[in-house]
């Protein structure tokens, strides 16, 4: 992403044909299989490039299930050229801060938000790290709420009683982040000990070597749970004691929130953990001079 500029991306893929031949490669690199029975069998259609036909028993035997390079991928279904959608998908890596579903429909043209809303949800789905394991080394565990405040949602909100599971009607999330590594974040519906310290067993390893969180008395189990776990009191001005803070963090939750505030202004719950993924994508790939590569496999 670093050496590659936008302009360079256009020129590299200029038609379908380009953007086809790069999917296939990245879809299979071992060679095309069938994407409904893993058939590595398939025969190609001469007639019609990037269109394959697998004969195998779980697909119509003797008449085949035929399929294009676009099936079974976020692409399949789209009026829209690949060429498009990995100008978006190339866009949606490069702003830091993320880029809205009104700005992608303003550069690509599309007649509806609606269109360039979706777009962005498929992407945002096929941006996961394959293989997750658990965090190693210093980790830092700590809670934030994203959100308006309760008492200004509309109030067919407010009558529903619906999204309020934080402070204020706010949602609560949870991270842990480890330092100068990846980062992990999810929505929790309460903030207690059970919730918080089950959150750490699932993503940190117990051979880290320091598990740093604020005062919040959620954590305290943790060292009978046999992590080798310290706090600062944020509420006693305690920020930094030595190499125990959630400083690396609060960085992400910054950058998380600046993006909700300045660049989508609203997220809802049931769509936030598809931004918690984004932006968690984007900051495990920051060094990572294929993850456009990367993005496109997992389409």
């Amino acid at each position: 992403m670093k050496s590659q500029t936008l302009s360079g991306m256009m020129t590299r893929f200029k038609d379908e044909a380009a953007c086809k031949a790069f999917l296939q490669e990245r879809r299979w690199p071992n060679g095309v299989t069938c994407p409904r029975c893993n058939n590595p069998k398939v025969f190609a259609l001469k007639s019609r490039p990037f269109h394959w036909v697998c004969k195998g028993k779980t697909c119509g035997k003797r008449n085949g299930y035929r399929f294009s390079v676009i099936s079974k991928t976020i692409f399949e279904n789209t009026n829209y050229p690949l060429k498009t959608w990995f100008q978006v998908i190339y866009l949606m890596l490069s702003s830091k801060k993320g880029i809205s579903a009104l700005q992608i429909q303003r550069l690509i043209g599309s007649g509806a938000y609606r269109t360039a809303w979706y777009m962005c949800h498929r992407i945002r789905a096929a941006m996961k790290d394959g293989g997750f394991t658990k965090l190693m080394g210093e980790v830092e565990v700590d809670e934030t709420f994203i959100g308006g405040k309760w008492k200004n949602k509309h109030v067919s909100v407010r009558r529903k009683g619906e999204g309020s599971n934080g402070p204020h009607g706010k949602i609560a999330v949870i991270g842990a982040i480890a330092r100068k590594g990846n980062v992990v974040a999810q929505i929790i519906e309460k903030v207690n000990a059970e919730t918080l310290q089950g959150f750490v067993k699932q993503t940190v390893s117990e051979n880290v070597s320091l598990v740093a969180t604020d005062e919040h008395t959620g954590y305290k189990g943790l060292s009978k749970s046999g992590y080798p776990h310290q706090s600062v009191s944020h509420a006693k001005g305690e920020y930094v004691r030595g190499n125990v803070h959630t400083a690396n963090l609060d960085s992400f939750w910054s950058l998380l929130k600046r993006g909700v505030v300045g660049t989508y202004h609203k997220v809802s719950k049931d769509y936030l953990p598809l931004y918690l993924a984004e932006f968690s994508y984007r900051h495990n790939n920051r060094k990572n001079a294929n993850v456009f590569n990367d993005v496109i496999a997992e389409c």
